[in-house]
């Protein structure tokens, strides 16, 4: 019997003989005299991986594979000679390489560069937090000043009103324009803006009078911006709910009508409202809490969970006549309040919650006192403020004993009692509880009363804060590499290498990066600062000479730009400035014998040298243009080029109606332009290849229509000694069907002297294509299929790349990603204020006052209790996003691999194929027999998919928190705290409803008041 194998082997010299197909009867003995004995062990080991190996060839292929690799080999030098004569890069590359003896390579010191911007961004803080002072001083001062006027009556910029028409309410014209500062947004530099809340009515009396006396930041809002115009946006948010916003903006509601936004449950306010806090919350879950007195303790949970920011430790238990924790494996512990524990996990476990049986309150309070105090000795959780939330239809004693023996006479846990239902019966002992235990007692009757009552707590909370009169600023934190987080919330200085995989171009390509961070803390602040460089491009700074007036005439070229997003000199520091862009900034500079500006002196120099070296592109690029017969077809349209200090050159190659696609021009795509931190896509991966590489692409899912192009960029390196950094990159903007012209006409050529070629891409039994280095089709017979992902269009083929290593599948995850859910939501205060619903609610409220027994016990689905919610909110199924965790799969070819023969099993018959790599290119030419029908095969796709956690894996990841520094003061409680000022029950008399229902049907009020 024959057997054909495929080998690789070393003479005992160390030659490598090419991979060739030997017939093991026929020729492989007189080949065994070459060979030592581990030879031998190697002749006997690849037969079985040969045969073993799913799919593999067993007999010679028909593809020619010496025709495969001339095509490569054809078309590989064609679109190298293109990119390389209309892109320039000899010439550039020539140009840098004439002053590698006059320039200095200098190896970063990224120690020394982190301890410098930490220093400047420690003051750059101290400029916020100043801004943020003056608004403090200010707004105690108006409120110092103000008397309460309950019949006061103005009107104010309602931000979700301004410029809605004459005739509505609120609705005040407010001049905007755009600003780029402000992402181009349309704003007003002269005056703030005020938000209220949907539940909260506008022109409610304490609204009125918190927004009249806070009309006083507007100055200091104005003369923050004026002093420092880097701020962002200033805004004061009220404990009363509303919200006011500088510059002022006019606010858009949602697809449902609806401003989804109250600034009391957001995490700044938060911080800065109260002290971090261990909670425990307490669910009754007792027999009287069905329907929909359970309905509204889920929502009043929830809206607990909305208070709790990163810095709180909560967890929640449910009782009846027993105790179960919501969370099984949760027993025994708190978990940290971060938005991945509270939206993906308990939320949804509130929706399972049912009620039956009796209620054992006072089992449930003694295992909430000893739950916080084992976990406060432990050391864990906050180590400062904690509480008791209890969620309940009644409390029919005051449980003295427990608190005895718990919390008294220290008090250190605080009671919250949420008293659900319209009953007061039981009022008086749960608000005993809360003014016993330093807490605050509510009562919450309808599902319109949850978000307010519930945000009475932090009231409370914050007391020992404002009489210690804390003025420390509480910064917000920002998201960092995970791997510098542990050394980062601990303060700590130093330095660590590693090799990460950054997915780049929508998270579709994958590049490998080897990183070099370094680390250290803010003075003055919770901060710390990391920096991260790469080596390569990232490490090396080159200092290169060029004069003045040399360099300032090279910047006066109509097609140099520099960096957006960097920033060369600081304009905001004086008015006459501020409408400079960086361009005008840096020519001012240089021809300003003793510049007035301050600019980084360091990197306009080197921006300088750039615009020397690469001042003879313009030129070059230019004949290029107006020489016709090398261009004839017009294929190649633009010339580009950038350096590492973001400088940009561009140059049409074409006349501008003459374009397939403007989109380069433009450089909307993030990914595209430089930013504060990153290079241009094409940029970086044209540095990540070897050099004298060309790296080709195309905007994925496009057809081949006059729109699509190819982009093909190059680096250039400097040597100096063992440095080699990346200075430039330059590139090629080309028509789509002119590159794939190139392609079908290189595959047609073969090795035959008569020119009559045996196979060729153009005979139907084969489909050729031309793919990148992440396995992107660039080149097919079929336009559908350009741009699509190889897995996608040949399942078959690319599972036997995968087998074979040729490509690799390399899965990243993302701990920060949002998953699209759909749940049942409302729309709530929507209805609140629609005058039909709100009569209909207080009809029912009289009607249901005369049952109250029946409700009480749960008959409520007698009583259609669609009616009654439907006076708060309006269920819907609605589509939301929830914290999760998402695994991204990432292909990249393997680059020591220069061809792949193999076969492609499809229900019994075999598909041939050949890919043998594009030289001087990130691409390869996949050549595959249409002899078998693979489409029944799955498809391999690049599709994310959301990891599952199940049982104790689920649990250790609830249970580990987040490295996290605790703030430096903790404000628990104060002895000069009101104990007296602990809450109250809703009053039944009809009176207060008649003001409430004489305000609901108002015709001024609006249906969205936000």
């Amino acid at each position: 019997m024959l057997l054909a194998l495929f080998i690789v082997l070393k003479r005992r010299d160390g030659e490598r003989l090419r991979t060739d197909w030997l017939d093991a009867d026929m020729r492989g003995k007189s080949s065994f005299s070459h060979w030592n004995v581990s030879n031998v062990a190697s002749l006997l080991f690849w037969p079985i991986l040969s045969l073993s190996a799913p799919g593999a060839a067993s007999s010679q292929p028909a593809i020619p594979p010496s025709q495969v690799r001339l095509w490569a080999a054809a078309f590989g030098g064609e679109i190298r000679s293109i990119a390389v004569k209309f892109s320039g890069s000899h010439l550039l590359r020539q140009k840098y390489k004439e002053r590698e003896k006059s320039v200095c390579v200098e190896e970063m010191d990224g120690a020394k560069l982190v301890d410098q911007l930490a220093g400047n961004m420690a003051k750059m803080f101290h400029r916020k937090a100043e801004a943020v002072r003056r608004l403090v001083k200010a707004a105690e001062d108006a409120h110092l000043w103000h008397e309460e006027d309950p019949g006061l009556q103005f009107d104010y910029f309602n931000a979700a009103l301004v410029n809605e028409g004459k005739n509505l309410e609120l609705s005040q014209e407010l001049i905007l324009q755009p600003s780029e500062h402000f992402h181009n947004l349309a704003v007003n530099f002269s005056l703030s803006v005020v938000q209220v809340p949907t539940n909260t009515y506008n022109k409610d009396s304490a609204v009125l009078n918190g927004v009249f006396w806070s009309e006083a930041l507007n100055k200091v809002f104005v003369d923050n911006f004026g002093r420092d115009p880097s701020l962002g946006w200033q805004y004061f948010g009220s404990a009363k709910g509303f919200f006011r916003q500088y510059p002022g903006v006019k606010w858009h509601p949602d697809e449902n009508g609806l401003i989804d936004f109250d600034c009391r449950n957001r995490k700044w306010y938060i911080q800065a409202a109260a002290s971090p806090k261990d909670v425990v919350v307490l669910v009754d879950v007792s027999g009287s809490m069905k329907g929909l007195h359970l309905t509204m303790a889920r929502h009043t949970v929830s809206s607990i969970l909305d208070t709790l920011g990163d810095d709180d430790f909560f967890n929640i238990l449910t009782y009846n006549h027993e105790i179960h924790y919501v969370e099984p494996c949760l027993n025994g512990t708190l978990v940290q309040a971060h938005k991945t524990n509270k939206d993906q996990h308990f939320r949804e476990l509130l929706d399972k919650l049912s009620a039956k049986g009796t209620g054992r309150l006072g089992d449930a309070l003694r295992e909430a006192f000893a739950l916080l105090k084992e976990f406060h000795q432990s050391g864990r959780g906050t180590c400062c403020t904690q509480a008791v939330m209890l969620v309940t239809d009644g409390a029919t004693e005051t449980y003295d004993t427990v608190f005895e023996k718990f919390n008294w006479p220290q008090r250190k846990v605080r009671v919250f009692p949420y008293l659900i239902g319209r009953e007061a019966a039981f009022a008086d002992n749960l608000k005993r509880m809360a003014c016993a235990n330093k807490g605050y007692f509510t009562q919450i009757s309808t599902l319109a009363d949850v978000q307010e009552n519930v945000m009475k707590y932090l009231h409370v909370l914050s007391r020992p804060k404002v009489i210690d009169e804390e003025r420390d600023a509480v910064w917000t934190e920002a998201y960092v590499d995970s791997i510098l987080r542990t050394a980062m919330v601990n303060r700590s200085t130093g330095t660590f290498s590693m090799e990460v995989k950054q997915m780049v171009d929508k998270g579709k390509r994958l590049l490998s990066l080897h990183n070099d961070y370094y680390y250290t803390h803010i003075e003055g602040t919770p901060f710390s600062l990391g920096v991260v460089l790469s080596r390569g491009r990232g490490k090396y700074v080159l200092r290169g000479n060029a004069t003045r007036e040399e360099g300032l005439h090279d910047l006066e070229h109509p097609d140099v730009a520099l960096a957006r997003g960097w920033t060369y000199c600081d304009t905001s520091e004086s008015q006459e400035h501020r409408h400079l862009s960086q361009m005008e900034a840096v020519r001012l500079f240089l021809s300003e014998p003793q510049p007035r500006l301050k600019c980084d002196r360091e990197l306009v120099q080197e921006v300088l040298f750039d615009a020397v070296v690469t001042a003879p592109l313009e030129a070059y690029w230019t004949s290029v243009a107006l020489n016709k017969s090398q261009n004839s077809e017009g294929g190649v349209e633009i010339a580009f080029l950038a350096t590492r200090t973001g400088l940009r050159r561009t140059g049409l190659l074409v006349l501008p109606e003459q374009l397939s696609s403007r989109e380069f021009l433009a450089a909307d795509d993030e990914e595209d332009a430089f930013s504060a931190d990153r290079f241009p896509l094409w940029y970086r991966r044209a540095a990540e290849q070897l050099p004298g590489t060309f790296t080709y692409s195309i905007p994925f899912s496009t057809g081949s229509g006059p729109s699509t192009t190819v982009l093909a960029s190059t680096a250039i390196q400097l040597h100096d000694g063992t440095k080699s950094p990346t200075v430039a990159a330059l590139g090629i903007q080309m028509n789509l069907g002119f590159f794939q012209r190139k392609f079908w006409t290189a595959c047609r050529q073969c090795a035959a002297l008569d020119g009559k070629c045996s196979v060729s891409c153009d005979s139907p039994s084969l489909s050729c294509y031309v793919i990148d280095n992440n396995g992107f089709v660039l080149v097919s017979r079929h336009p559908s299929r350009t741009g699509l992902f190889f897995g996608e269009v040949e399942a078959a083929v690319m599972n036997q790349l995968l087998l074979t290593g040729s490509f690799k599948r390399i899965a990243l995850h993302n701990r920060q990603a949002m998953c699209k859910i759909t749940s049942e939501s409302s729309d709530g205060p929507r209805s609140f204020f629609d005058p039909y619903f709100a009569v209909l609610g207080t009809v029912k409220w009289l009607l249901g006052e005369l049952v109250v027994s029946l409700l009480e016990f749960s008959l409520h689905g007698w009583w259609h209790p669609h009616l009654t919610a439907k006076a708060q909110r309006l269920a819907k199924s609605k589509t939301t996003l929830v914290p999760c965790d998402v695994e991204h799969p990432a292909f990249v070819s393997e680059c020591a691999v220069e061809e792949t023969t193999g076969t492609a099993e499809c229900d019994g018959c075999g598909r041939s194929f050949i890919v043998q790599r594009i030289p001087s290119s990130n691409l390869y030419l996949v050549v595959v027999e249409d002899q078998c029908d693979c489409s029944a095969t799955p498809p391999v796709t690049l599709e994310p998919t959301q990891l599952i956690y199940n049982g104790s894996l689920r649990c250790d990841r609830l249970k580990s928190p987040n490295d996290r520094r605790r703030p430096d003061s903790c404000h628990p409680f104060h002895p000069e705290e009101d104990a007296l000022d602990c809450g109250s029950a809703l009053g039944l008399s009809p009176m207060p409803l008649l003001t409430s229902l004489a305000l609901l049907l108002a015709p001024a009020v609006p249906l969205l008041t936000s």
